[in-house]
């Protein structure tokens, strides 16, 4: 069974950064495609960030593009979420996403961060 624990969320002002990590146990991690989600009060969870197993192939949505960076470490089966210049929208609760090779998805219990202006 796959469990992730997020962990780096906090209370900012716009501007600042934040480092994520979600660290994962009891599943290949290195073969794996790993993402982050966000999801803010009264609002669907979206898409923010996903990583391919090597590291190689990364993808970000629109509106992160330039100001979020996605990386992962095998080694230590965690995956990180660089979030620079962070803005009151980037508030919600982000969680760690692990897309297995068996094609099933597993979640964290997610890490609130809420930016202030």
């Amino acid at each position: 069974q796959v469990q992730l624990v997020e962990s780096g969320g906090g209370l900012v002002q716009a501007g600042d950064s934040l480092r994520l990590s979600c660290a994962a146990s009891g599943g290949t991690f290195s073969r794996s495609r790993m993402g982050w989600f966000r999801q803010a009060p009264g609002k669907e969870r979206e898409f923010v960030a996903g990583i391919g197993w090597s590291g190689g192939s990364t993808s970000y949505e629109d509106s992160v593009k330039g100001q979020f960076t996605i990386s992962r470490d095998n080694a230590k089966s965690t995956v990180y979420l660089q979030m620079n210049s962070l803005k009151p929208e980037d508030t919600a609760v982000y969680l760690c996403n692990y897309h297995s090779v068996f094609r099933k998805d597993y979640w964290g219990q997610g890490t609130q961060v809420t930016v202030s202006s």
